[in-house]
């Protein structure tokens, strides 16, 4: 007597052919997120207002489109500017850490008299803001 397998999948711990680390959704919050259409108009938003002088908006796109930016195969319309983002938030990172560790380490030794119009703790001071009078 031979008995039939109706199982489909003669092996249950054998995965599909499809690669299951791809992302379905483009967001982070997934099903609840926003559809592909509305999120290369949202990734392409995030990017370029980025570059007006708002670059923690860079940030915000990459954390979002998380899985565009950690799958690299995945969703080809949204990834260029989800790496935009994450390219120019690290430019601008550097820059900032660069600029802030430059003023804390070297301070006046380094800057020379033009230290005191450059730091802000004296501001009050010279415009008067500091007398109760």
């Amino acid at each position: 007597m031979e008995t039939q397998n109706n199982n489909p999948n003669p092996n249950p711990h054998h995965r599909n052919s499809l690669p299951s680390s791809l992302p379905v959704w483009p967001t982070i919050d997934g099903s609840l997120g926003l559809s592909e259409e509305e999120s290369v108009s949202y990734a392409r938003r995030f990017y370029k207002f980025g570059f007006a002088l708002l670059p923690l908006l860079w940030a915000v796109n990459c954390f979002y489109f998380w899985p565009v930016l950690r799958h690299s195969h995945s969703f080809p319309r949204i990834r260029p500017y989800v790496v935009g983002s994450a390219v120019g938030f690290a430019v601008f990172a550097t820059v900032l850490c660069s600029w802030a560790l430059t003023f804390a380490i070297g301070g006046e030794r380094l800057l020379g008299p033009v230290w005191d119009q450059l730091v802000m703790y004296n501001l009050a001071d010279r415009l008067g803001l500091t007398s109760w009078s």
